[in-house]
């Protein structure tokens, strides 16, 4: 099936180019471009697309009031594409809490050469938006504010890898064995992996555990420097305590520490404590931070302690993790298809058979509150 595009911007040389490099493309086809929104919703009206392209500043009607509309009429993946969105944290914010699946920021020079070396992630960008479950209710529930600084490029691959290759978690500590499963009674402790949709998802989580929960390491797939304005986020609205991890931060009851962007986090245990490593390394299963490797160091280092939850989000990072997790004797669960934006790592994780029960979004929560003191 074709995926039908609209591009809606006022710079004929950006609609140009998003054109040209979608055309190759034998599963996408552009349907129509437009100068601003108000020509758009004129030729939407006769041709809906699947996804839009969209820039933030544009003559007529600004691309934040466009896609408000947009999701109040028929909620629609929106790709935001703006060298707005780079200047300015709160509209990017913005922007994804009014509905949109992800952001590109372009820059304000040299946009043509940005387009095309960013090729691979827009197509994928566009790939993924493709697969977006959106409903009226979850674009009114993402507030996910306005003082983080930047926003993720969900679930697009980066465009370069280590020579084409995908690695996994093994480039980055050894696959747990039958004694990593015979971990000495310690307190729980819980790893969530999200990805699309994942942080209007973890928002509605943090905000309704209690305030003794057990310790959270949690890997939202961010870029660098995303990551510590969405941990001041989930912290301000939440009762417990949430920041991004440094290495060697105590995984402690009642705080969530959030992978840094850029960097693979892992738990180890000294004794009955837990602790993380924040650690560089190669992109694993296309991304950094990884979910598999967080997932493996937990199977590693809690073994039957620990808790494992897979949540919306494209692609299958995580699902071999969580098998280990699984194997190692620990609790998984997986967010459920309807209440998704993307069953893409959950349903992976499901057919690998590393998911013990299947779970709806408003019971992660209690699921997490029952491993509590």
């Amino acid at each position: 099936m074709t995926i039908k595009v609209m591009i809606v911007d006022d710079s004929s040389v950006v609609r140009q180019v998003i054109q040209d490099l979608i055309e190759p493309c034998h599963d996408l086809s552009v349907i129509a471009t437009a100068p601003d929104p108000i020509f758009a919703m004129a030729k939407m009206r006769a041709n809906w697309p699947d996804v839009i392209i969209l820039d933030i500043e544009m003559p007529r009607m600004d691309g934040i009031t466009f896609l408000r509309q947009i999701m109040a009429i028929r909620p629609t993946p929106v790709v935001i594409c703006s060298s707005l969105a780079e200047r300015s944290a709160a509209v990017t914010m913005e922007a994804l809490a009014a509905g949109a699946v992800g952001v590109i920021t372009k820059p304000s020079l040299g946009i043509r050469d940005f387009l095309q070396d960013s090729s691979e992630d827009l197509i994928a960008a566009i790939r993924a938006a493709a697969h977006a479950r959106l409903r009226r209710a979850h674009v009114a529930a993402g507030n996910i504010g306005s003082d983080a600084e930047k926003m993720m490029r969900a679930d697009m691959p980066p465009a370069s890898g280590l020579d084409g290759m995908r690695l996994t978690a093994d480039a980055m500590l050894e696959p747990p064995g039958f004694q990593d499963g015979l971990i000495p009674i310690t307190p729980k402790v819980v790893a969530i992996g999200a990805s699309t949709g994942g942080p209007q998802a973890l928002e509605r989580v943090l905000r309704a555990v209690r305030k003794d929960c057990p310790g959270l390491v949690i890997v939202q797939h961010m870029p660098e420097k995303f990551t510590q304005s969405f941990a001041k986020r989930l912290d301000s609205i939440s009762g417990i305590q949430v920041k991004e991890a440094e290495h060697h931060d105590l995984v402690l009851p009642g705080r969530a520490l959030v992978a840094p962007g850029g960097s693979h986090m892992m738990v180890r245990r000294d004794g009955v404590q837990y602790y993380v490593e924040v650690v560089g390394g190669p992109l694993v299963s296309r991304h950094k931070p990884s979910v598999d490797v967080l997932f493996r160091s937990m199977a590693k280092a809690a073994g039957r302690n620990a808790v494992g939850i897979i949540m919306t989000g494209m692609g299958d990072d995580g699902a071999c993790g969580m098998k280990e997790m699984r194997e190692c004797g620990a609790a998984t669960y997986a967010q459920d298809e309807n209440s998704c934006v993307v069953f893409g790592m959950p349903k992976e994780a499901v057919l690998l058979g590393g998911v013990g029960d299947v779970v709806s979004l408003e019971d992660i929560s209690s699921v997490i509150d029952r491993y509590g003191y």
